[in-house]
């Protein structure tokens, strides 16, 4: 499985990273993780999605439009 990570910005105090992997099946998943903390206090959420894609940009998109949803609700709309 090959995995790209695209490019990781910041919502408030949370970094947003999404991700992509061509499966051995020939299809693109889509992942996403959201970090926050520093050192050893640092937590790195890996979300890891079901639906599968033909293409990179599909996968990509999906795991971008699930950010909000998994980001804490005051950080949601930023």
């Amino acid at each position: 499985m090959t995995t790209t990570l695209e490019k990781t910005f910041s919502v408030g105090k949370f970094l947003v990273s999404p991700f992509t992997h061509f499966t051995e099946s020939g299809d693109f998943a889509a992942s996403l993780s959201i970090r926050s903390g520093r050192g050893s206090g640092t937590l790195d959420r890996v979300f890891r999605f079901v639906p599968r894609f033909s293409n990179r940009d599909d996968a990509l998109q999906y795991a971008l439009t699930q950010c909000p949803a998994l980001l804490p609700a005051q950080h949601a709309a930023a």
